[in-house]
């Protein structure tokens, strides 16, 4: 039934695109990017209620009056854009590091198994996004980079350990899915 469970983030998706026609645009898109003063405040009213939001707009407009002179980038621009080339390359090479790296494939389990493991790992995502965004205007990005890289390299030492043990000892391999559930939480939680 793991195929059922995983069909079921299709399913949310629907969801969401069924009734996402309903909702207002975003009040500072409507401000920001297309000028729309009214539809803002309509947007405003709309999700948060009848109230004063003057204090909100007021911001709104400041922000606007300092993103004045900046020009919005599609992501079309911004791939051509050579200035940022370097930011790029280190986000991709960050998101394609925990996607190429194999660790569920270096566990040595059995196939049965595997389903859980897929949802192991997409829970521990879950939990890291949780977890790190409480906890990143606390400590800060810095701190978190360097720390989830320690982590990270400490946990991969552990799991190098528990799978060169696991052939004398069978439960090492369970040990060593609990580690790439906690590599993967360092992941999220830092890079």
């Amino acid at each position: 039934m793991w195929n059922v469970l995983l069909s079921f983030s299709g399913l949310v998706a629907l969801i969401q695109l069924l009734f996402l026609p309903f909702f207002p645009e975003s009040p500072p898109y409507l401000l920001l990017q297309k000028g729309d003063k009214g539809g803002c405040l309509k947007a405003m009213k709309q999700l948060w209620g009848e109230g004063n939001y003057h204090t909100e707009f007021d911001d709104l407009m400041k922000e606007k009056a300092i993103t004045k002179g900046t020009k919005i980038m599609n992501v079309l621009e911004v791939l051509r854009e050579r200035s940022v080339y370097p930011q790029l390359c280190i986000m991709l090479l960050l998101l394609l590091s925990l996607q190429l790296c194999g660790l569920s494939a270096t566990a040595n389990l059995q196939e049965n198994i595997i389903p859980y493991v897929s949802l192991g790992v997409s829970i521990s995502e879950l939990i890291s996004i949780i977890f790190c965004s409480s906890i990143i205007d606390r400590f800060g990005r810095r701190t978190l980079l360097c720390g989830g890289y320690l982590l990270m390299a400490l946990i991969l030492v552990l799991l190098e350990t528990s799978l060169l043990l696991s052939n004398q000892f069978f439960w090492l391999r369970y040990c060593s899915v609990i580690l790439i559930f906690l590599f993967i939480i360092a992941y999220g939680i830092g890079p």
